[in-house]
């Protein structure tokens, strides 16, 4: 394995696990923030590949387009882990919940 694949690993794992105690309300928080930053990738995507028909230019058309669909399958699994954090959120609620 090169050193920067190595590397990138071990971090990514260490980061996963920092990420996965952090409390799941601050979650909700960075997941709602990261959807509205691919809201705004995407809308300028939209606006680039918009440009580029009009100027006639098919190989960036193609480009914006496969940049597109990646935004919006990036889009697809922070919503996905949005949903995940408001169930853990809700649970960790009902757990700290007095007893009546």
């Amino acid at each position: 394995m090169k050193l920067k694949t190595q590397s990138a690993a071990v971090l990514m794992a260490f980061a996963g696990s920092a990420l996965a105690q952090a409390p799941a309300k601050d979650a909700v928080k960075s997941d709602r923030a990261a959807i509205k930053a691919d809201r705004e990738t995407i809308k300028k995507d939209r606006e680039k590949l918009r440009a580029d028909r009009k100027a006639g230019d098919k190989a960036a058309v193609e480009a914006d387009k496969a940049k597109l669909k990646a935004d919006h399958e990036q889009m697809k699994k922070d919503r996905e882990k949005l949903k995940a954090d408001r169930k853990a959120a809700r649970g960790e609620k009902k757990a700290t919940a007095p007893a009546k």
